[in-house]
């Protein structure tokens, strides 16, 4: 049971009291063996389809992130090891076994994978590294776990409820920042990409008829947006949560079924979202699965004193998670554009955008041309992304300056001429075809080699 205090008054301490406040600790292992199942899951899925090879072995060249240069594939045996070493720790987490090293071990050996070329990214990806992060520090291996059977002393049935809050904060965030990026013309007074991609899901049964009605993507755009600004609330709230997570099954399993390209994404929140259900109904569920017996039989604590140092840390990481989605907002131009400040803001399927870039590489000693053929150098996928976003383009034009360096040219410079379509309207010159882009260097700036958009209406 929750021992909640009566009132609460509002002083310096309270925020301490309330957050240190001894909780049941089902919440926390019903998370714990759900995240296990689905990376674990989700790994042998990338293994079987292959994805290890077409995405990290195959490519000639990667996109690194800014800072992280050195992240380099393990070549065929290496990165299969590696995509072992996720499946066996997220087998750890789900069972409870050594589970704090394989917490750690599943939080790097992930994020490696994730930081290696950015081709790859998508916010389910940056959600499971985050919630790895989070787990090393839980105390979610006390309980129902093969750690705990093998030595009975370190079980314990509660724990402050920060330990479930940081949880049920982090998944908040992702939905509420969501839902303010929802909050733009396109998506609102327009209903696009709705309107691009509904009609596409014609051959469905049931609802495909229906598919290419204007209302139908104005119903899909405005309800994605309410949901996503309040379903945080109302999964917090007892009077309204058992509605709630109704929303959350039917909102995500439409998802997976009108947009199966988004993976595991769906069933990542689903599952995820669970952890804002009582303790009550995970001691319910938990003895259920389990046949256990009730928790009220063993009251040990999680009585683990944390310091000052902690607390920094979870005040800085936390404000991370604020400052990421809104450092948008320090660059000009549009975001949907420039794409400066996209990645790690919890934008899901917010815009139609594709591209056509075209480089030369030319010889500054003799002013000699040469057109790059991207697909000897990418993959299809590689260049598909690299087409509408600039800091790819720079980190492929430093590649080809010093691939055609190598290849005899002693002054190659590099130019592109780029044409990118945006939620429907006509394609548009992208790049200042006059910059040389091997001489542009990887910041935090405004790329000012980025033209300017032109906001025409839809076709």
């Amino acid at each position: 049971m929750t021992n909640t205090p009566k009132t609460l008054k509002w002083n310096p301490d309270t925020l301490k009291v309330y957050l240190n406040r001894e909780v049941s600790i089902s919440p926390l292992i019903t998370f714990r063996i759900a995240f296990g199942v689905l990376m674990l899951f989700s790994t042998i899925r990338f293994w079987v389809n292959g994805w290890i090879t077409s995405q990290y072995i195959t490519p000639k060249f990667f996109f690194t992130y800014m800072g992280f240069d050195w992240v380099k594939p393990l070549g065929d045996m290496g990165m299969h090891l590696v995509f072992l070493l996720i499946a066996i720790s997220a087998a750890g987490i789900m069972l409870g076994l050594f589970y704090r090293l394989s917490a750690a071990a599943f939080f790097l050996s992930f994020t490696y994978v994730e930081l290696i070329d950015v081709t790859n990214y998508l916010n389910h990806y940056y959600f499971v590294s985050i919630v790895g992060l989070l787990m090393i520090i839980l105390p979610a291996g006390k309980y129902l776990s093969i750690d705990v059977w093998l030595n009975p002393k370190k079980q314990i049935a509660k724990v402050p409820f920060w330990t479930i809050g940081i949880i049920r904060l982090q998944l908040g965030m992702v939905y509420f920042f969501a839902g303010l990026a929802k909050l733009n013309y396109d998506w609102l007074i327009d209903a696009v990409p709705m309107k691009i991609w509904l009609p596409a899901k014609s051959h469905l049964p049931l609802v495909g008829s229906i598919m290419h009605y204007s209302w139908v993507a104005y119903l899909f755009s405005w309800f994605g947006a309410a949901y996503d600004l309040t379903i945080p609330f109302l999964l917090i709230n007892r009077a309204t949560r058992k509605l709630a997570f109704l929303a959350v099954m039917v909102f995500h399993a439409c998802t997976a079924i009108f947009f199966p390209g988004i993976g595991m994404f769906p069933y990542v929140m689903m599952l995820s979202s669970l952890i804002f259900c009582s303790a009550a109904y995970h001691d319910q569920l938990l003895a259920k699965i389990f046949r256990l017996k009730p928790f009220e039989g063993d009251n040990k604590s999680y009585s683990k004193q944390r310091n000052w140092g902690f607390a920094i840390f979870l005040g800085f990481y936390f404000l991370l998670q604020v400052y990421l989605p809104l450092r948008f907002l320090f660059y000009p131009g549009p975001l949907f554009w420039t794409e400066e400040g996209y990645r790690f803001s919890w934008r899901v399927m917010l815009m139609e955008k594709s591209g056509n870039t075209f480089f030369y590489v030319k010889d500054a000693g003799n002013g000699k041309t040469w057109e790059v053929d991207n697909a000897q150098f990418l993959t299809p996928l590689q260049e598909k992304m690299m087409s509408t976003q600039p800091d790819m383009m720079v980190r492929y034009a430093h590649f080809l300056k010093n691939t055609y360096h190598k290849r005899g040219i002693k002054k190659p410079e590099v130019y592109a001429e780029g044409y990118v379509a945006l939620n429907g309207r006509r394609s548009q010159s992208f790049i200042d075809s006059s910059v040389d882009l091997s001489e542009q260097q990887l910041s935090l700036q405004h790329m000012k080699w980025i033209k300017p958009f032109s906001n025409q209406t839809h076709k």
